[in-house]
């Protein structure tokens, strides 16, 4: 069988959750599969080792660069599938083209914008909206990061809860562990010109983040010198996001690192005391598997998927509520014993997540529409 991949997000100079996401299960899933051959469809021209790791064959895959200007999914890729369609079409992080073959899957990480409208400009929340409408009516197959998108896609897109498997994001293991060195947490410190200690959070600046309560709890905390670090890239309406943390008013530093490449970020969450995640709703939340595996405690929202990402691993609180998600900033950062049953727990916890688990679901559910070679029921089922 040839299952084609859309590695268009997995090439990403800079990957973020979903480009991490594509990227990790593609190499998981050549690494698992022996037995069909893979065909990687990106937008450009990339090196011959990007996807073969640990051993992988390149007879078992070939990488298809297809450069194309605009609409490269709707348009360049779509054609690719009318012209020179694979047996099996899967998309790890975007939309379904308006041509696939019969059969297709697709990958949902959330449905942030039916939550929050006025947390996305008006076209993108038009758009996601409309993508995971055709998503539900064109794929054989959806998949989701969490039982919580899975629920979403089966109450407000109506779609069959037999068309969804769950399939959850992990991490990098050798890469995410605790920092032992000191001397190498020191570097990363000093190159980030950060305090000897502070409470890190990680995500794209944006409204549904919930930077601004965050910096709100901040203030109330009785902790000299407690430093708020955020790393993330700009994304939408984040102008009064960042005009609040840059504001010279408050009493505690708050410092904005923009992109951190992945080689940094163990050191920089083996380095912090606390890492916190106040995100109002998420499809998965992989940066708390991530501060889990570096043995950092973890605070964070009670709301969408987080739960099942934090797992008992975790100090939870209203997302909403100032005076909550300060209180669990107390806590975890003060309080010793608590924060060594965190970190216990949160090293527990990762060991319920592995790519290879992710990509032996995403094959067997591959293989199981194998002989049925059917377009998928309408979205209700």
């Amino acid at each position: 069988m040839l299952i084609g991949i859309d590695a268009s997000r997995a090439t990403a100079a800079q990957p973020t959750g979903t480009e991490i996401y594509s990227r990790e299960l593609i190499r998981a899933l050549l690494a698992l599969d022996d037995r069909n051959r893979y065909r990687l469809y990106t937008r450009e021209h990339i090196a011959p080792d990007f996807f073969a790791l640990d051993g992988i064959r390149h007879s078992r895959f070939a990488v298809r660069a297809m450069p194309f200007p605009r609409g490269w999914t709707h348009v360049r890729l779509a054609f690719e599938m009318l012209t020179r369609a694979p047996d099996v079409l899967w998309v790890p992080a975007h939309v379904l083209p308006l041509i696939q073959p019969r059969r297709a899957f697709v990958t949902i990480h959330d449905l942030g914008q039916v939550h929050f409208p006025d947390a996305h400009p008006p076209l993108q929340r038009a758009y996601h909206n409309w993508a995971i409408w055709w998503n539900a009516r064109a794929a054989t197959h959806l998949f989701a990061d969490s039982e919580s998108t899975r629920d979403d896609l089966v109450q407000y897109f109506r779609v069959s809860p037999e068309r969804i498997s769950v399939v959850y994001p992990a991490y990098d293991a050798r890469l995410y562990q605790p920092i032992r060195d000191a001397a190498v947490i020191e570097k990363v410190r000093a190159k980030y010109r950060l305090s000897q200690d502070y409470v890190l959070t990680i995500g794209t600046i944006q409204p549904r983040k919930n930077y601004v309560r965050l910096i709100q709890a901040l203030g109330k905390l009785q902790i000299a010198n407690c430093e708020l670090v955020i790393v993330g890239k700009r994304g939408w309406l984040y102008d009064s996001i960042l005009e609040r943390a840059q504001s010279p008013h408050h009493r505690s530093p708050i410092t904005l690192l923009d992109y951190v490449p992945a080689s940094d970020l163990p050191a920089l969450f083996s380095g912090a005391r606390v890492f916190a995640f106040p995100s109002l709703y998420e499809g998965f939340g992989l940066p708390i598997l991530e501060a889990h595996a570096c043995g950092t405690p973890v605070v964070c929202s009670m709301t969408s998927s987080l739960p099942e990402a934090a797992g008992d691993a975790a100090l939870f609180f209203d997302p909403f509520d100032v005076d909550a998600i300060a209180g669990a900033l107390e806590r975890a950062w003060s309080d010793d014993a608590l924060r060594a049953k965190l970190i216990a727990r949160g090293l527990e916890n990762v060991k319920r997540f592995s790519w290879e688990v992710s990509a032996h679901q995403v094959l067997h559910a591959f293989m199981e529409t194998k002989d049925k070679g059917r377009r998928p029921p309408s979205p209700n089922g």
